[in-house]
């Protein structure tokens, strides 16, 4: 079962506390793309968008959205003052020079060393993997959000990945509608639950070890 609205926007406003000012952001297609909503644009965060933006803003006002105006994936934006536009070279140049503080992108599994699988499903017919391996493999922070469980109600964070990977040991953080995880060396790490989220319902839907804290925050 997809999420609701209201989830997906909870999910995006925990994951914009990650990103501090001055930073250099990428931010993905799905839930991801709502993140910008949270950033305050006094901030001077740049966002940075495949499709050769730097410096995106929000989403603009029903009515008010600029056909020659879009993220990468095809949705409409704004822009800050002092953005630049360029050429998708040159945008996956800033990539692969390592130059993104932090890309948060969506995910289908993730494993407890990080690895994430993103990109395809065997057997559906997909346009491409888009920037998910540069991205994934050269930000300095990568975030992934994502539903805790898929449609049938397996753990989409698992021991290995059982999805064609689209790098390994690259995710630093999970978010999902009942968790905020933090993934480090030796073991996944629970850091908050999602109201109203326990920690027991998050720790029976998880296909991996969790390691507790002395105390597990709530995120509302």
């Amino acid at each position: 079962m997809g999420l609701g609205i209201e989830t997906r926007h909870l999910i995006a406003r925990r994951a914009a506390l990650e990103i501090r000012p001055n930073m250099i952001v990428n931010l993905g297609i799905g839930i991801p793309t709502l993140v910008a909503d949270y950033i305050p644009n006094d901030h001077g965060v740049l966002l940075h968008t495949e499709n050769g933006i730097l410096g995106m803003g929000g989403s603009p006002e029903t009515g008010m959205e600029d056909g020659n105006l879009a993220n990468a994936g095809g949705y409409p934006v704004t822009i800050l003052a002092g953005a630049s536009y360029f050429d998708s070279a040159t945008a996956f140049g800033m990539i692969r020079r390592g130059l993104l503080d932090v890309t948060v992108l969506g995910a289908l599994e993730v494993s407890e060393k990080g690895d994430i699988a993103n990109w395809i499903v065997p057997g559906k017919r997909v346009p491409g993997m888009g920037g998910a391996i540069d991205l994934a493999q050269k930000a300095k922070k990568v975030i992934v959000l994502m539903n805790h469980t898929d449609k049938t109600g397996a753990p989409k964070i698992v021991k290995e990945c059982s999805l064609p990977l689209t790098v390994q040991e690259g995710a630093h953080m999970i978010i999902t509608e009942k968790a905020v995880i933090d993934v480090t060396e030796k073991k996944l790490v629970l850091r908050e639950v999602m109201h109203p989220y326990t920690v027991k319902e998050v720790l029976e839907t998880t296909g991996a070890p969790l390691s507790l804290p002395e105390k597990v925050a709530v995120f509302r």
